[in-house]
């Protein structure tokens, strides 16, 4: 029999926001004291902890039907916009150069969010989960920042690589590609004093405290 948990809904909501709104904010680039990385870099890392967060508390099944529902609103969202981005004006609204600056993302920004959030994800909820299964639950911070080290790893390398290769001087791309890990995994680090918080409250909450023992790993596999 399935079970029914009382906060799982919340928190795929709260990550399927997270991630949109940093596609939308991914398209400026900012400077921020030493680092150089796009907008969305700000809020995209808090997906990551959400991510942590699903595949401790309630196992990678469950957490890989989130990160599948993610990559599909963003693939929804990133058709929208550019259907509508190509749809003529009305008369009188002269807002189109703005909204095709700023949401008119290129096919390689949408293609290269797309694969590197996909792989990203599964990276880091897989290395959690076997993680988990090796230390016997214990010392949760090497769990929360050793998969992100390895999830956002995946994820600011394909994302970069693929939006921007050739578009920007290496230069500039590697200052975003190392600046967008280091203040990624430093976020992640910083935040894990509310990691801990928010997994033991949630493991009290849903009487779940889920291991990996016999789960089939393959990212295809939509069954909860």
């Amino acid at each position: 029999m399935r079970r029914s948990y009382r906060y799982f809904d919340i928190i795929m909501a709260l990550f399927v926001a997270v991630l949109l709104i940093s596609n939308i904010a991914s398209s400026k680039i900012l400077l921020l004291g030493p680092f150089t990385f796009d907008g969305g870099t700000i809020l995209f890392p808090i997906s990551y902890i959400f991510g942590d967060i699903l595949t401790e508390v309630y196992g990678y099944r469950r957490s890989r039907r989130v990160i599948w529902m993610g990559f599909f609103c963003a693939a929804l969202m990133a058709v929208t916009l550019s259907i509508v981005g190509k749809l003529p004006p009305a008369p009188g609204w002269e807002g189109q150069k703005a909204y095709e600056m700023i949401l008119g993302m290129t096919p390689r920004i949408v293609l290269g969010s797309l694969i590197a959030y996909w792989a990203g994800e599964f990276s880091n909820s897989y290395t959690l989960a076997k993680m988990k299964i090796i230390t016997k639950g214990r010392w949760l911070w090497t769990r929360t920042i050793g998969s992100t080290l390895v999830g956002e790893g995946v994820d600011t390398l394909l994302f970069c690589t693929i939006a921007f290769a050739g578009v920007l001087p290496w230069g500039l791309l590697s200052s975003v590609i190392i600046s967008n890990y280091v203040f990624k995994c430093g976020l992640e680090a910083a935040m894990t004093p509310v990691t801990y918080q928010i997994v033991n409250s949630l493991k009290r909450a849903e009487q779940e405290d889920y291991y990996d023992y016999e789960t089939d790993f393959n990212p295809f596999k939509l069954e909860a």
